[in-house]
């Protein structure tokens, strides 16, 4: 990318956003300097302009090939397929195309027993629909297909047992109803046919609704019992997702309140979870809070933030 655009580097990139980004790489590389542990964070925030590279080098490779485009879109269209018919086979069968098996009666495809189908489905997903606005027409065939993809990806996720993922999709979903002028009502008629067939699904397979739903729900604390001796011994404390994400969030909001204009320092969450001034209980500490926003917040302060 350097080499072919080395006279128009800087004539053709947005100086407003290139200004934006490497000021925040300067404010990474200083958070992470002025942080007790400068050379664990350092290894994340001196790397950290490589993203500045990737994201011109795709504009670039962009304007110069129009085809891309559409590369890009025809390459998630196949993956799409292929992980939908082998994840539906192997929940079905017990195995899929190469032969990994269910991993506690969750669909992982190629993965294996990396438990991330879900995930990848759900943060693809809105670059393949707007690949799929720029590029297909309502009287192509493709768009047939994709309705069907819009439809089954929801169940499949649903069916991976990825609780976070299937909240992407769902608020993915909900953004498309209440911002597209012209797609909405396709939005909206697919996700009742997903709510209705997960719905069906859960009778069928109750493990997938066990863990997308009544785990959420439990370790929420928002379960009831009309034994009224197991509700009066019942712990009637709401948490945040869990008890583990809870203690997390107040272990960041501890930290934070100590470093609230930089920081603690990249990756630093993981270290600082274990210092004794900052521990909610035996459940605070972890690689990072498991919130994207409390993260960038308590590492990079309010101003990276």
């Amino acid at each position: 990318f350097l080499y072919l655009n080395k006279d128009n580097f800087f004539k053709k990139i947005n100086l407003k956003y290139f200004g934006i980004f490497v000021t925040f790489i300067f404010l990474l590389i200083l958070s992470s300097l002025i942080s007790d542990y400068k050379l664990f964070s350092l290894k994340s925030s001196l790397l950290y302009p490589r993203f500045l590279f990737f994201s011109l080098a795709i504009s670039f490779f962009l304007v110069k090939s129009k085809k891309l485009i559409r590369v890009c879109f025809y390459f998630l269209l196949g993956t799409f397929v292929i992980l939908i018919i082998d994840s539906t086979l192997q929940y079905l069968v017990g195995k899929n195309m190469i032969g990994i098996e269910l991993i506690s009666n969750r669909a992982s495809s190629f993965f294996g027993d990396e438990l991330i189908l879900g995930s990848y489905i759900s943060r693809l997903w809105p670059l393949f629909f707007g690949l799929f606005i720029i590029l297909i027409n309502k009287n192509s065939f493709l768009y047939y297909i994709f309705v069907i993809i819009f439809v089954l990806s929801e169940i499949l996720i649903f069916l991976s047992g990825d609780r976070t993922a299937f909240f992407y999709i769902n608020l993915s979903a909900i953004f498309i109803i209440l911002f597209s002028k012209n797609l909405y009502k396709l939005r909206l008629i697919t996700l009742i046919i997903s709510i209705l067939i997960i719905i069906l699904l859960s009778f069928y397979y109750p493990q997938a609704k066990e863990r997308v739903f009544d785990k959420t729900i439990e370790q929420m604390n928002l379960q009831f019992s009309f034994d009224e001796n197991k509700e009066k011994e019942r712990d009637k404390k709401i948490y945040l997702f869990s008890k583990q994400h809870t203690a997390h969030y107040i272990s960041s909001y501890k930290m934070f309140l100590d470093n609230k204009i930089l920081g603690v320092g990249i990756k630093n969450f993981r270290v600082f979870c274990k210092e004794k001034k900052y521990e909610h209980s035996k459940l605070s500490c972890s690689t990072h809070p498991h919130n994207t926003y409390i993260q960038i917040l308590v590492e990079t302060g309010i101003i990276g933030f």
